[in-house]
């Protein structure tokens, strides 16, 4: 396919490197940004004109600006433009269960939502714990136009007893490591496995919930289990493995990521191994930094996931722990469903929501909007961050770097109805969030363009 140069004008651009937002012009090329033009140090956010896109462009005024007379030009007045968006906690089902969402609807809501960089997680049938599978989902997710990377597992099977090959795995590609959906319950193997991470200079990530202690997954202990009548999942459940394996990151200085963070107590315990040296990391989702489980009472299980929405102390320890970068990343924990699984008792239904299309605009809802974070820091736990954790190119704007962006209207509200997923199982439908997307641009493509898709 035949490059294009773009040009995108009046943009407001937030640099989360540089900790601020500004005015440009921005020219890229061959997939890279080749010339940031500033214009305006941190400018007012104004609305949009109704118009904003692509518009013709003057031929005499582009050499003007020593832009080609056949770049395509996208006006970004009224625009932010901030680095693709990176979510570094996602399940394309593929392979195995694909009728809730594969590899390529996946990338395809991936786009709409402003992310290029997708990391796969590994509970897919086959797992991903041996170099054909990987293979398969790598090749597939060459084919998307976005950048789709995928960690492997821990352990083969996912059984918990016995560590994957972990070194061919990585010179295979190999983003990094786990066995998300299934806690690892044998502590010399936990601390094996973060051994060999640290040496392969990898993130090794851990799904939180001893089961021993949960009667219901997917539901808190406490108001919500109650209406349910049912025994439902205790916050202890998740501080007991988080304890464990926060000592555990301490003693073999490998980069755990403690994910999808759910409660007060496991903020705390991350806040402190941090200030210890211990290189962890944690993963918030929108959902836990959004909802809580009242939101599992009013929506069923279309509120039900693992670990579950909790208490509000709960949620705003969560946002406290992103605004202090206690909590460094954030991340969708992607999960489709179909609907007739969601429609199952709650006891039966399985845990999990989708997120990519609605994290952007519940990041500006919740924490932009009302004070918690600023647009950089917003922009550095959805992209600059996850992309220096695992190693991807990108989460930054500046000459040279990859022409990775997106392009959203802040303010701007729409309804979240129909979905570009397979699933649509959201507790958010019907809600009207800020945020619009108008552009997502991979290795300086139109991957994703408002009411079409390229």
């Amino acid at each position: 396919m035949e490059e294009v140069t773009l040009f995108i004008k009046n943009g407001t651009i937030i640099d989360p490197i540089g900790n601020c937002l500004y005015k440009a012009d921005l020219q890229i090329e061959k997939g890279r940004i080749s010339r940031i033009i500033r214009k305006e140090e941190n400018p007012s956010l104004e609305n949009a004109p109704e118009d904003a896109g692509e518009k013709e462009w003057c031929t005499a005024e582009g050499q003007n600006m020593g832009v080609n007379s056949d770049a395509r030009v996208i006006d970004g007045d009224g625009l932010m433009i901030a680095p693709g968006l990176a979510d570094t906690h996602v399940h394309f089902r593929d392979p195995g269960f694909t009728y809730k969402e594969d590899i390529y609807t996946g990338a395809r809501a991936a786009a709409k939502g402003g992310f290029t960089q997708i990391v796969l997680m590994a509970n897919t049938k086959p797992c991903v714990d041996n170099e054909d599978t990987l293979s398969y989902v790598l090749a597939k997710g060459k084919e998307t136009g976005i950048h789709i990377a995928s960690c492997v597992n821990v352990t083969k099977g996912m059984a918990g007893k016995e560590l994957t090959d972990m070194e061919r795995l990585s010179e295979r590609g190999a983003a990094g490591f786990t066995d998300d959906g299934i806690p690892l319950m044998n502590e010399g193997l936990v601390r094996e496995a973060m051994e060999r991470a640290k040496k392969l200079h990898k993130p090794i990530s851990f799904h939180e919930e001893n089961p021993a202690l949960i009667v219901n997954n997917g539901i808190h202990k406490g108001k919500a289990s109650e209406f349910y009548h049912i025994g439902g999942s205790p916050r202890e459940a998740e501080i007991d493995l988080v304890k464990r394996d926060l000592e555990l990151a301490l003693l073999t200085g490998a980069d755990v990521v403690i994910q999808h963070i759910s409660t007060k107590e496991a903020v705390e315990l991350v806040r402190r191994a941090k200030e210890k040296g211990a290189r962890v990391h944690a993963e918030a989702t929108p959902h836990h930094f959004t909802l809580t489980e009242d939101a599992a009472i009013k929506k069923g299980a279309l509120a039900k996931m693992n670990p579950p929405l909790r208490e509000e102390e709960d949620r705003l320890a969560i946002i406290e722990g992103l605004k202090d970068g206690t909590i460094d990343l954030i991340a969708t924990d992607h999960a489709p469903h179909s609907k007739e699984e969601k429609d199952r008792p709650i006891t039966e239904a399985p845990s999990g929501i989708i997120g990519l299309e609605t994290a952007l605009s519940l990041g500006i809802r919740e924490l932009v909007e009302k004070g918690y974070l600023t647009w950089p820091e917003l922009i550095n736990r959805m992209s600059t961050s996850p992309c220096g954790l695992y190693g991807l190119e990108g989460g930054r704007i500046e000459e040279g770097a990859a022409a990775d962006l997106v392009l959203f209207h802040p303010q701007e509200l729409w309804t979240v109805s129909e979905f570009a997923s397979k699933s649509s199982n959201s507790p958010f439908i019907g809600e009207n969030l800020p945020g619009v997307v108008y552009y997502t641009i991979c290795g300086g493509r139109i991957v994703y363009k408002k009411e079409e898709r390229v």
